[in-house]
């Protein structure tokens, strides 16, 4: 399975993604699921893929042909005027790999969708981030909803939603990502580390602070156990039920 996020921030955006794939228990393997794109001074896009890999690898493969196709009538996400029109190519690209999954008589079409979420920013517009579904539609981060999740969301979401701020740091927003993230990998075996990472800060137009942590980075260990002991004494703290 899958767990990754991107949110925005007031400074900028960022992205997270575990790196763990599995076809059951006993074929578990390490696979990158973000990637970025990158004109600089122009234009910065990170795409973070959820889903069957064949179908989200063959994406990214045809997003990154066309990106150096000389052919002009070849979509480009390098030459596409804004962040909607680079979320409708992905969106079609989408669409068109899992149709020709059906067109070549694959059986179980559920089992080829994938969820992506595209983020980023082309010169003249703001930083904007989109959830891609597998029918090829999609939606629009905000305000009311700043920040997006794919896989298995449920137990890293908590976190999020209590802690999320807007004006916090690059810094804090790592942390929270991490707590998430740990929070995941402890409540599904199909999550795991290395967590690959991008933060793109607001009109930069050039790829950000980025890299991998693995799961015995020594930070990682100090927020994993950190946030355990918090946990038990907030519960501690708390009044006891009387009976």
């Amino acid at each position: 399975m899958t767990y990754c996020v991107g949110m925005m921030l007031d400074a900028g955006l960022v992205f997270m993604s575990d790196t763990r794939t599995n076809a059951g228990l006993d074929n578990i393997s390490t696979f990158k699921k973000m990637t970025t794109w990158e004109h600089k001074g122009d234009r910065v896009l990170t795409l973070l893929s959820s889903g069957n890999l064949a179908t989200t690898q063959a994406v990214v493969s045809l997003l990154d042909e066309r990106t150096k196709s000389r052919e002009e009538r070849e979509p480009s996400l390098l030459a596409v005027p804004s962040m909607f029109q680079a979320a409708r190519l992905v969106a079609d690209t989408l669409r068109e790999v899992i149709d020709e999954h059906r067109e070549a008589g694959q059986q179980a079409d559920s089992a080829f969708q994938a969820t992506l979420i595209l983020g980023g920013q082309i010169a003249g517009g703001p930083p904007r981030m989109f959830l891609i579904y597998p029918e090829g539609n999609f939606i629009e981060a905000g305000r009311d909803t700043p920040f997006f999740q794919v896989g298995e969301t449920k137990y890293g979401r908590p976190i999020l939603v209590r802690a999320y701020d807007p004006k916090m740091s690059f810094e804090t927003a790592m942390k929270l990502l991490l707590v998430s993230f740990d929070s995941t990998v402890k409540a599904n075996l199909s999550v795991g580390a290395p967590f690959d990472f991008h933060l793109y800060e607001n009109d930069s137009l050039c790829i950000g602070p980025n890299g991998r942590v693995e799961g015995d980075d020594a930070y990682f260990q100090t927020i994993a156990k950190g946030w355990g002991d918090a946990l038990k004494e907030a519960l501690d703290s708390l009044p006891d039920f009387h009976l």
